[in-house]
């Protein structure tokens, strides 16, 4: 008796360029990266439409839609349905209240990946099914670089406070050449990258001194978040 294959998943790596892909949506047709060049990217997949805890999450992202605008970043979302079964779903959701959440039309692009173009590109079919993609997260800067992937099983809704902090603490750290520590959140001190020479270390402890940084030891100086 022969052992059933395996099938060979690809899968994007952090900091490899984003897989190009041309896509009908719900918003009509986008070429990525192409249409979001400057903005920052999150694309997520789901497993199906209708379903209960996709439905939860979609009206999740929509509720937060304006936060992420404002952090200059648009939302793409997917699933292996049809247009039609998209739009279907997308307006029952209209009709739906949920967790203080009213009425929400969702207003971000829905990918319709009947043919699994772009799921086998992002590496979104894994043991779970051959026809639905998991719950994954791909976090895009605006230079169509990879820069964070998260991977959840079918049942685990997704935490939307952890997505927009790694959103902001991606922003935080290439704007600033800052490092973030263990359960960083918005406020709470950053980390210096540490010295790379004997002089820097010496310039280091200087600094530590006029600026009142926090120095644990050479390599480990915290400041305080702007």
């Amino acid at each position: 008796m022969h052992e059933q294959e395996q099938k060979t998943v690809n899968f994007p790596l952090i900091g490899t360029e984003a897989p190009h892909f041309v896509a009908t949506t719900t918003q009509g047709e986008i070429k990525f990266p192409e249409d979001y060049k400057g903005k920052w990217s999150i694309i997520f997949s789901h497993p199906a439409d209708f379903t209960p805890v996709c439905t939860t999450e979609f009206m999740t992202f929509q509720s937060m839609y304006e936060e992420f605008k404002a952090l200059n970043t648009e939302l793409i979302g997917l699933s292996i349905d049809s247009i039609h079964s998209h739009l279907a779903w997308l307006n029952a959701i209209r009709g739906y209240s949920w967790n203080g959440i009213e009425n929400p039309q969702i207003e971000f692009p829905v990918i319709a990946d009947l043919k699994m173009e772009v799921a086998e590109k992002y590496g979104m079919l894994q043991g779970e099914s051959d026809t639905s993609a998991v719950r994954a997260v791909f976090f895009i800067d605006p230079e169509s670089t990879i820069r964070t992937i998260l991977y959840y099983p079918a049942a685990l809704g997704r935490n939307f406070a952890e997505i927009k902090r790694i959103l902001i603490g991606l922003q935080k750290a290439d704007a600033e050449s800052v490092a973030l520590p263990a359960n960083w959140e918005p406020g709470k001190d950053v980390i210096l990258p540490p010295p790379g020479t004997c002089g820097a270390i010496k310039e280091r402890v200087e600094k530590v001194k006029e600026e009142g940084y926090e120095m644990k030891d050479w390599f480990l100086t915290f400041k305080p978040d702007k």
